[in-house]
């Protein structure tokens, strides 16, 4: 375990998604361009990873309070299996239910999508307008790890879009476990 943070060098605030088309865990494969919302966040994440699993939680309180509003929350994980099989498509299927996950979760098998977002620590969000414009890359929250959150950053920035139209936050980098790219 690395930890390590945002490549802030890729996609710059205004700067369009890239998009993508992903298999789910659900069977299904999902393009980001043909989701509809008023926001999107995408947040790359992993199964094992020490700094996610304590972030899902806020994942899902992120999607259930924001949903209604027009957030639609898509978790993809670049991890490479081979050496890290906790992190498989079998295995995302498997936390989806254990975890009660209420966003998309998606596979990037070539790691492709991370390249071109320039995502480089799990978990690494990416906040988007309606246009598919950046508007916020920083930490979901105040804390790394186990310790319990007193600023929960990312929340509080898309409550704060949904009432304005803008984000006023300080854009902190989050930090994590790299991702696992493939040899």
């Amino acid at each position: 375990m690395v930890l390590t943070g945002s490549d802030y060098d890729k996609i710059k605030t205004g700067d369009v998604a890239p998009n993508f088309s992903l298999l789910g865990t659900d069977g299904k494969t999902y393009s980001l361009k043909e989701l509809e919302g008023k926001a999107y966040l995408v947040v790359f994440m992993c199964n094992h990873c020490p700094y996610v699993v304590p972030k899902v939680d806020e994942l899902k309180r992120i999607t259930a309070d924001y949903k209604e509003k027009g957030l639609v929350v898509i978790a993809i994980n670049p991890n490479e299996d081979e050496h890290y099989p906790d992190d498989s498509y079998e295995n995302m299927q498997k936390v989806v239910k254990e975890w009660g996950i209420n966003f998309l979760y998606l596979r990037d098998e070539s790691q492709e999508v991370a390249k071109a977002y320039g995502a480089v620590c799990t978990p690494d969000p990416f906040l988007f307008d309606e246009e598919f414009k950046l508007i916020f890359h920083a930490r979901i929250d105040d804390t790394h790890g186990d310790k319990p959150a007193t600023k929960h950053e990312l929340y509080e920035a898309i409550g704060e879009f949904f009432e304005t139209g803008v984000i006023t936050a300080k854009e902190n980098p989050s930090m994590g476990c790299s991702i696992k790219w493939k040899y």
